[in-house]
């Protein structure tokens, strides 16, 4: 099997789908957040790092991702 093939295993292993319905964008888009954040928690889990240590590593992640969003200023005209 090739490097390729099992990364692709693996991904398939750990990326959980968030389903599409009638959903709106907000809900669309926290709930891929949240699918996101529990499959990487899972695989942390699976790694051997402990519960506290994924929680600092998660929030750390987070808070930076937070820290650091400057959103653009739109202009007057648009």
């Amino acid at each position: 099997m090739s490097k390729e093939e099992d990364n692709s295993s693996e991904e398939k292993l750990f990326v959980t789908e968030f389903p599409k319905g009638e959903f709106g964008i907000v809900d669309y888009l926290q709930g891929r957040v949240h699918f996101a954040l529990m499959d990487q928690m899972k695989l942390m889990h699976k790694s051997g790092m402990k519960q506290e240590q994924i929680k600092e590593a998660i929030m750390k992640t987070v808070s930076e991702i937070v820290s650091n969003f400057e959103p653009k200023k739109e202009s007057e005209s648009s």
